[in-house]
């Protein structure tokens, strides 16, 4: 009998993952706690495990965006909303046969091994419990889902929230909005809800690269992409040229200059933040201080009131149908082999635990790729995994600064060819077996 695999999300990692196994001819069952398809993709008005706003679009283009076995429609755009998203991912779930092999309303509450190794796992259905045993297990909760909050000195009497709770701008509507954080999420809730809010600052605890979608008339990432094959510093030398004939400096808008290369730390692709800023809608600030009722102060001195902060200072790394003892990367190094093999747990796999610059779902399907092949006995790790993880550690594709926020950084084009070279010359294919039906584009 094939070996029974279960799959913990049914989100873009999470489906790829179920469809790859079932290829092998695995058995299969996925847990997911939504009630759909999608995962961070599928908008609600409730807090839940979605942390789209109203407005998301995707930060990556579809070009390089798009699982290698399901492309995205022609129709859409460059860069698609998350309501087009929500659907590509339905569309790949009901072309690939899924949906009857997904619980949803399930909460995956303890994993735990068996002495003989497999996994027993308990979950949470509509008040019920119920255990079951598995012979392998595929990891897919992603890592968006519990916020990191900012140690913020001092006590603010406003509303003080994280990006994560942020659903609809208009909750800003002539409010004095601060928010924490140069990243994407950062810049997307300054941009938007400069367009309700009384003021907005944008608090900066250093510089940030930010990058346009697009360059030459070309998504930003299909440019870099044209020129990947440089050696890494004629690149970034043309990268970071592009960026200053875009932008300028970073003084002109009254924001701090990155200290490091473009890399260095995660850039943010934003193409209204400066127009915004010089616009006279956003002001820049630098780190906080303290906070004291309704007034912050800065590091440089200066105060400003405030009837909201909006920390968008990402996400904590969690596992918590995990024993800490068994494993915890909610800090430090994460030591997986491609960022997906556990180096004792032979039949424990990590799908989309990683941050490319690009996008996650095309490296997620290519692990899952390699994970069912060695799950159906047509692969085998190599002997010195515990070598291997010390060597990737060592030699990230990128030097980046020392935060939780890059613990687990891949370059896009690097990570993929990292994972081909695990997988048969032939076996990706490059066009899907069946073209899929187009999906309808809602405009957003």
């Amino acid at each position: 009998m094939s070996k029974h695999v279960c799959v913990i999300g049914a989100g873009p990692s999470g489906i790829t993952a179920a469809k790859n196994l079932l290829d092998e001819g695995l058995r299969v069952t996925v847990y997911d706690y939504g009630k759909e398809v999608g995962g961070n993709w599928v908008f609600t008005e409730e807090e839940s495990h979605s942390s789209v706003f109203e407005t998301t679009h995707i930060i990556s283009s579809k070009t390089l965006s798009q699982y290698e076995d399901f492309p995205m429609p022609d129709a859409y755009p460059d860069y698609p909303g998350h309501v087009q998203l929500k659907q590509y991912f339905q569309a790949y779930a009901n072309h690939f046969g899924l949906l009857p092999y997904i619980q949803f309303e399930t909460l995956v509450q303890h994993c735990g091994r068996l002495p003989d190794g497999r996994w027993e796992v308990t979950t949470v259905q509509h008040g019920r419990e119920h255990k079951a045993v598995f012979d392998a297990l595929a990891v897919c909760n992603g890592h968006h889902w519990q916020p990191r909050w900012p140690k913020l000195p001092g006590t603010f009497t406003g509303e003080y929230l994280h990006s994560h709770q942020v659903k609809r701008f208009a909750r800003f509507k002539d409010k004095r909005v601060l928010v924490i954080g140069g990243g994407n999420s950062a810049c997307d809730v300054a941009v938007e809800s400069s367009r309700v809010a009384a003021r907005v600052d944008l608090s900066w605890r250093r510089g940030y690269w930010v990058a346009p979608k697009f360059l030459m008339g070309k998504p930003a990432d299909v440019f870099s992409h044209q020129i990947d094959w440089l050696p890494r510093w004629l690149w970034r030398r043309l990268v970071h040229l592009s960026l200053f004939i875009r932008h300028g400096r970073h003084a002109q808008y009254g924001l701090q200059q990155p200290e490091g290369p473009i890399g260095s730390h995660h850039p943010t692709i934003n193409e209204d933040l400066f127009y915004t800023i010089r616009h006279g809608k956003i002001h820049p600030r630098v780190d906080v201080d303290h906070a004291a009722g309704n007034t912050v102060t800065f590091k440089d001195g200066s105060t400003g009131e405030y009837d909201c902060i909006v920390a968008c200072t990402g996400y904590v790394i969690a596992h918590p149908f995990f024993e800490k003892s068994l494993l915890d990367y909610s800090e430090g190094d994460v030591p997986l082999w491609l960022r997906m093999l556990h180096p004792s747990i032979n039949n424990l796999y990590f799908i989309g635990l990683f941050q490319p610059l690009g996008c996650i779902w095309p490296g997620s399907e290519l692990q899952s790729k390699i994970m069912a092949r060695e799950l159906a006995g047509k692969w085998q790790r190599p002997g010195n995994l515990q070598q291997l993880i010390e060597a990737e550690l060592r030699n990230p594709d990128f030097r980046q600064v020392n935060t939780p926020r890059h613990t687990i950084t891949v370059d896009h084009h690097r990570f993929r060819k990292r994972l081909l070279q695990q997988l048969p010359r032939d076996y990706v294919r490059r066009e899907p077996l069946v073209a899929p039906q187009p999906v309808a584009a809602h405009a957003h």
